[in-house]
């Protein structure tokens, strides 16, 4: 069997087995809660769907620019050894959290990103959400550092999906808080305050696999037990057609850029932050 098989064999079992912890969930949660959208879990497999069936055709447009950049790279990290791993991890982590903070910053990133913030309820099949446009983003080109140092970009996707894996559990709402690991990992309670459209919450909590980064740079912030989370992107339209949900933001994008009066203000339209809150 090639390496290629491989791959494309993962790529097929992972996504089935999130998709199976999934629907053990909502049943889980259908029969104890009473109460589970299975619309949006459809809608979300649909966005998957998607996704997968894209993820044949060649490279994005960041992933490509990687490629081109580890040509340049300073140095060969000797992958052998265990120390590059962990550098390689810690620096991913870095790295994420910034990404992820643009993701919410930048418009033409967050017309993807928010296709994971679009469902009015968290659970796990929210976790897979991920928008099926990812390839018209240049958000991994924040990974373009650790090519450069030498990290092979297979060795930076591989820890990215890791770091993607870590966070499908933390989609869970039925979790608890975890004591002392609520300073150094991003847990549950953390990330339902990032997914949480109250204005308290908003633009909060970045990290992927540690919570640490948004402790030091100003945009970490505590669930509180006064606050009643509420989800999904304020003011847009509750849909559960995965095409449409993926393409609402790249629209008013559009709309946007065709009624700006100026060559500046079209910039803005679709790099500027983005309209309103989600």
């Amino acid at each position: 069997m090639t390496a290629m098989t491989h791959t494309h064999s993962w790529m097929l079992v992972v996504p089935g087995l999130l998709v199976l912890a999934a629907t053990l969930e909502g049943l889980w949660l259908t029969r104890h809660a009473g109460t589970y959208d299975w619309k949006s879990f459809f809608a979300s497999g649909g966005d998957l769907l998607l996704r997968l069936t894209l993820g044949l055709l060649p490279l994005g447009i960041a992933a490509g620019l990687l490629y081109k950049l580890w040509e340049w790279r300073l140095y060969t990290m000797p992958l052998q050894k265990i120390w590059p791993w962990i550098l390689l991890l810690i620096g991913q982590d870095f790295l994420y959290y910034w990404m992820h903070r643009a993701d919410h910053r930048v418009r033409w990133l967050w017309a993807t990103h928010s296709v994971h913030h679009s469902p009015n309820t968290l659970n796990l099949s929210a976790a897979y959400r991920l928008g099926w446009t990812a390839r018209l983003s240049v958000a991994p080109i924040f990974f373009a550092p650790l090519v450069l140092i030498g990290f092979p970009p297979p060795a930076v996707g591989a820890v990215l999906a890791a770091n993607l894996f870590y966070q499908f559990w933390l989609h869970a709402t039925w979790l608890p808080r975890l004591g002392p690991l609520e300073w150094i990992l991003n847990t549950p309670a953390h990330h339902r305050v990032h997914h949480a459209s109250n204005f308290e919450y908003l633009d909060a909590n970045f990290g992927g696999v540690l919570i640490v980064f948004d402790r030091w740079f100003g945009t970490f912030v505590a669930e509180r037990p006064d606050i009643v989370i509420r989800y999904g992107l304020a003011g847009a339209p509750n849909s559960n057609n995965p095409i449409a949900i993926g393409m609402r933001e790249w629209l008013a994008i559009v709309h946007d850029v065709f009624k700006a009066g100026s060559m500046r203000a079209a910039l803005s339209a679709a790099f500027g932050p983005p309209r309103g809150n989600h």
